[in-house]
């Protein structure tokens, strides 16, 4: 009897020791909208890793870029249903951080996507492009495609929110040390005292944001020739405003994102040239980083020498120019989403 008791006991104890099952793991995705082709595919990248490893996985979008409330709220449910880990890309990047930190102070893990909290390491850890490099690789583009001429440029700023998440300030002030321009505070955007920077307007990340957004520019200044977008959503409305007053063949635009559709835009000479990024990536790693602490508690390194792990950006346009590494539109389509 007593090593019956004892072998029990030991069975028990390995049992306790043991990682999680993986069908005992369940995750969360909190996206900032579910109609972004980008956030879209973040999903599908989710989704698919979650089933391969047997996770549960829960999803929550805010109704428009920018709806904080309903973010916060999704946090509270996950840590109610008792999740592991969250996956966020938060759209009020401070705002968020008490509501992340009682996460971790539940004892999930917090995984920022594509947009770092404010500060960084808010979160256990930021999967991301380099949205700073991503805003620069379009500037420097934009710069030496009008040689000469950038020194007189008009330039129209299409940001994403007033609250300027940092993915917004990172792609803005990226585009403009590219393009040459001096910064002012590098952690917002707006303050700079270049007479080429017509203004800024913000988009939500939307078309019709973007429609809105090119429109007031416009009316500050009808004869804008370089149009900086956060997204290609916000792209593809600046075009069809500059397209109804007869301007769409002799505007810049330029963006980030790299989905499909906007490879397209490119391709068709809509945007000249655009950022892409790789969302499917960031959430199929989230996923693992997920699985990986409740198997033994350990969290993602990020890549060496930044504070976030990179998951890489490139240039794609059909009409390269020197010194700026970039991608055609075919190699583009091959690697784009959405």
């Amino acid at each position: 009897m007593t090593r019956k008791l004892i072998a029990t006991a030991s069975v028990l104890v390995a049992m306790a020791a043991a990682p999680a099952a993986a069908a005992d793991i369940s995750a969360c995705l909190i996206t900032k909208t579910d109609t972004n082709p980008f956030f879209v595919k973040m999903k599908e990248g989710a989704t698919a890793k979650a089933e391969e490893l047997g996770i549960e996985l829960k999803s929550f979008a805010g109704k428009i870029d920018g709806d904080h409330e309903t973010q916060v709220a999704a946090i509270e449910t996950c840590i109610a249903d008792g999740a592991k880990g969250i996956l966020l890309t938060a759209s009020d990047t401070s705002s968020i951080v008490p509501a992340v930190q009682q996460a971790r102070d539940a004892g999930l893990v917090v995984i920022a996507l594509d947009t770092p909290l404010e500060p960084i390491d808010a979160a256990d850890a930021t999967f991301a492009t380099d949205n700073f490099l991503a805003g620069e690789l379009i500037g420097s583009w934009a710069a030496a495609s009008l040689g000469d001429k950038a020194s007189d440029a008009k330039i129209a700023m299409l940001d994403l929110a007033i609250s300027q998440p940092s993915v917004g300030v990172l792609r803005d002030q990226g585009f403009l040390k590219g393009f040459g321009i001096d910064l002012g505070d590098p952690n917002k955007w707006g303050d700079e005292t270049d007479a080429r920077i017509v203004g800024n307007d913000v988009t939500q990340g939307n078309e019709e944001g973007g429609r809105r957004a090119m429109e007031n520019l416009l009316a500050k200044d009808p004869m804008i020739n370089v149009v900086y977008t956060i997204n290609e959503p916000a792209a593809a409305g600046a075009y069809e405003a500059l397209k109804s007053i007869g301007r769409e063949n002799d505007v810049l635009i330029v963006s980030v994102d790299g989905g499909c559709p906007g490879v397209q835009n490119v391709k068709d000479g809509v945007i000249g040239a655009t950022s892409q990024q790789y969302p499917l990536l960031m959430a199929s790693l989230g996923i693992e980083a997920i699985k990986s602490w409740a198997d033994n508690g350990t969290k993602p390194e990020p890549t060496p020498g930044k504070d976030f792990f990179d998951t890489g950006v490139a240039l794609v346009t059909d009409k390269p120019v020197d010194g700026v590494d970039s991608i055609d539109t075919a190699k583009g389509t091959d690697l784009c989403w959405g």
